[in-house]
């Protein structure tokens, strides 16, 4: 028989005739039972060698896909035949009514996710783009960083093939530890910190740790849409509490909310600082409750007016927050590294649970981070980016408070790499956006934060990823377009 094998050039010829065959077997081209042609036969036919249709045959009997009987031939397996080639079939076979009961099942908890998590995505073909969250790699040392990376990758050249600690490498453990305690007022030891993937993945395991399916996780509204998710995913009640001049609301804090999510340095999405009153009053709720305070700390490191306000941890003397910080926003988000440092009576749970979800975060990363920040590359990139930012910074909020202050009232912030502005009354967030992507913006509201709060209407500046001339550009042709539209 001639066998439906067609080689394009001479290259691979093994590869070529195994994966024709093995996909004709497994498509049922070639039926369970049927006689192939000996090797020698099938060498002929194809014009190769009979050493290449023997390997062929080699690789598919030891796979299973071939059979042979002892001086009878070569014949397809049978046990294909038993699955099923499509949706249809199997439903023929199954006591269902239609293809679509052969869907797999889901735990209902994730149709309360959303797809995109509420959170923007980057829009290249515009010419200016105010995304939140990016940072500027212009600005990155990286000669410093290779320098870092090459002295990681001797130490792992040299260094056992194994597993290594869950909680993170001791290097890197004392280095945001002591860059917490300077920058932050967090006292800890290294043993407390534990490494993660971004500040999202020690939220996740903070919550697999703390809540339980039923659990009320309460937080902020409007806020972190992937830390709404990442609570509901575990099967939590998530309530919104709605945030004012001064920050999170504790007296509307549900009574059983077993876990707290706050954004007490620069509130996301609008970016006022939770007061200390109001601090001190979560902490108390939290202390009559034993519920656990989860601390995001995401980008306090760039403040351009006042002292430092000292992070909610650093006010803790029972082991109630859980600080998390990440390094996405100071070096960028692909890093994939954050860190959490829990009330100790969570640290071993926490480990385990690292474990379980993927071991340790990659060794390479962090002992190169590690020697970046111990080298002191990290606080001089900090400094030198601080400025760049708050100059950024200086440029939108003129033109907020200048001839936009028409049409948006902005947000001002102490800190952080991005403002709010909400929009005035009679402007719809939606038609703003779609005017100005005309005009190449790209332009992000906030209304997607909220979860059950009434959705305001504003826009969401990032100035990590633009220039000050960029940013100038970018609100000038901005309020054309504004002047334009009414």
């Amino acid at each position: 028989m001639d066998m439906p094998i067609r080689l394009h050039g001479r290259q691979d010829l093994t590869g070529q005739i195994y994966r024709q065959l093995r996909a004709g077997i497994v498509d049922g081209r070639l039926a369970g039972g049927q006689r192939l042609p000996s090797t020698r036969e099938l060498a002929k036919q194809l014009g190769v060698s009979r050493k290449t249709t023997l390997e062929v045959f080699e690789r598919l009997i030891a796979e299973g896909y071939l059979r042979t009987h002892a001086g009878d031939g070569t014949f397809v397996a049978d046990g294909l035949t038993r699955v099923p080639q499509n949706a249809q079939e199997a439903a023929a076979r199954a006591p269902i009514a239609d293809a679509d009961d052969l869907l797999l099942d889901v735990q209902p908890v994730w149709s309360d996710v959303p797809e995109s998590l509420s959170m923007p995505v980057p829009r290249p073909a515009l010419r200016f783009d105010f995304l939140g969250g990016v940072t500027d790699k212009t600005q990155f040392p990286f000669d410093a960083w290779r320098r870092a990376f090459n002295h990681a990758l001797r130490i792992q050249a040299t260094s056992r093939g194994n597993y290594r600690d869950p909680a993170g490498e001791q290097e890197l453990r004392l280095a945001i530890a002591r860059y917490v305690a300077f920058s932050r007022a967090v006292a800890c030891n290294w043993q407390d910190v534990i490494v993660t993937q971004g500040a999202q993945q020690a939220l996740d395991l903070l919550a697999r740790v703390c809540i339980k399916p039923g659990d009320v996780a309460a937080v902020e509204d409007p806020g972190y849409p992937p830390a709404r998710a990442a609570f509901a995913a575990l099967g939590a009640k998530v309530a919104g509490v709605r945030v004012d001049a001064q920050g999170l609301v504790v007296a509307d804090l549900p009574k059983d909310a077993r876990l707290v999510y706050v954004t007490p340095a620069h509130q996301f999405p609008l970016g006022m600082p939770m007061a200390l009153e109001r601090r001190v009053e979560l902490l108390e709720w939290a202390q009559r409750r034993r519920a656990v305070i989860i601390e995001d700390d995401y980008d306090s490191e760039f403040r351009f007016e006042g002292r430092p306000m000292e992070s909610l941890k650093s006010l803790d003397r029972t082991g109630l927050v859980a600080y998390v910080g990440t390094f996405s926003k100071t070096i960028f988000p692909e890093l994939r590294v954050g860190y959490a440092i829990p009330p100790r009576s969570l640290n071993p749970a926490l480990q385990k649970a690292k474990q379980i979800g993927d071991w340790h975060t990659a060794t390479l990363t962090q002992t190169a981070l590690a020697r970046f920040m111990l080298d002191g590359d990290f606080a001089r990139h900090l400094r030198r980016i601080r400025k760049q930012y708050e100059a950024r910074r200086s440029v939108l909020v003129a033109h907020l408070s200048g001839e936009l202050a028409r049409w948006l009232e902005p947000l001002v912030p102490a800190a952080g790499i991005h403002m709010s502005a909400l929009l005035k009354d009679g402007i719809e967030e939606g038609p703003l956006i779609a005017a100005a992507a005309e005009a190449s913006i790209g332009l992000y509201g906030i209304s997607a934060f909220y979860a059950s709060q009434p959705a305001k209407q504003g826009l969401l500046f990032g100035y990590g990823g633009m220039s000050a001339e960029e940013i100038d550009a970018a609100l000038k042709r901005l309020a054309k377009v504004m002047r334009g539209n009414g």
